[in-house]
């Protein structure tokens, strides 16, 4: 993994003040020798250009992660439908046990029989979408989620937010959405004045940026901290002096433990991202809430 920036020793050791890197500053206490430790930073994220530099269609790194991984969904799913039978084998199996969790703990939990069947091909897609994106933190090579920089998220916010918005105005007409978000009912008529512009506010802007900070901050944090620990095994492994190597074994175990949170964190940050557009598209679409 490149990280471009370095950590000088040229006094016992020159620690730059940089928040991203302040984890690393015990590890570099602890060494003995005077060799660097490369500390992960933000620049992990905004890898240089692959081809197309300098242009709308830069292909970095991160680009070719999403498209390895769509290209894997997209396999995925064909060879399961290719291959349906009427017992399935076990890869049928595991993909339609995925299937059933949208449809029923996510989709028909959230929005009924009737809307769930509706927007459950939506709710299937933003979820494997999300998983897979972010199951791409963990795969050797690849070593970075797909969702870790913000377009992707931004993208996947902006097609629920115009679906819920779309799902309103259909089901209530542009002024009866507009009159059922806005303004809660059985509220004295004077509080409008304060609670009209907070529910604008939640409708219209915090719900499709919370989407989006949420699934960001969280890949971001998760690929963080796998590029310290592992890092400093590597420097405690292989440029620590003496006795200062059995710190690799602990820093290891760290990485590994995070590495199996990462999974776990990027499977709920997808069912998260689903249910949540399904709560968004049902409140759009009830008569009341």
């Amino acid at each position: 993994m490149a990280c471009p920036q370095r950590w000088s020793a040229p006094g016992p050791y020159d620690l730059r003040e940089n928040p991203l890197s302040t984890p690393a500053i015990p590890l570099l206490l602890a060494a003995e020798g005077g060799s660097e430790f490369h500390a992960p930073t933000i620049a992990d994220f905004f890898p240089p250009a692959i081809f197309f530099e300098g242009t709308p269609f830069e292909f970095n790194r991160i680009i070719l992660v999403r498209v390895i991984m769509a290209a894997v969904l997209l396999l995925v799913f064909c060879l399961a439908a290719r291959r349906a039978r009427l017992v399935p084998g076990r890869f049928q199996n595991g993909v339609e046990m995925v299937l059933d969790f949208v449809r029923n703990s996510i989709a028909i939990e959230v929005l009924g029989q009737e809307n769930g069947r509706k927007y459950f091909k939506l709710l299937a897609t933003i979820f494997c979408t999300v998983l897979v994106m972010n199951i791409a933190a963990v795969i050797p090579f690849l070593n970075i989620a797909g969702t870790s920089v913000i377009g992707l998220p931004i993208v996947l916010a902006a097609w629920t937010y115009v679906m819920y918005l779309g799902a309103g105005v259909k089901a209530h007409g542009l002024g009866g959405y507009l009159k059922n978000s806005l303004f809660p009912p059985g509220v004295p008529k004077p509080l409008y004045v304060l609670l009209v512009p907070i529910e604008a506010l939640q409708v219209f802007i915090l719900r499709p940026a919370t989407l989006v900070i949420r699934l960001l901050a969280n890949m971001v944090a998760g690929h963080l901290m796998l590029a310290i620990c592992f890092a400093a095994t590597s420097y405690f492994l292989f440029d620590a002096a003496g006795a200062m190597k059995l710190f690799s074994a602990g820093t290891f175990v760290a990485g590994a433990a995070f590495f199996f949170f990462e999974i776990f964190v990027a499977a709920l940050q997808a069912y998260v991202f689903a249910i949540l557009t399904a709560v968004y598209l049902n409140m759009s679409v009830e008569a009341e809430h």
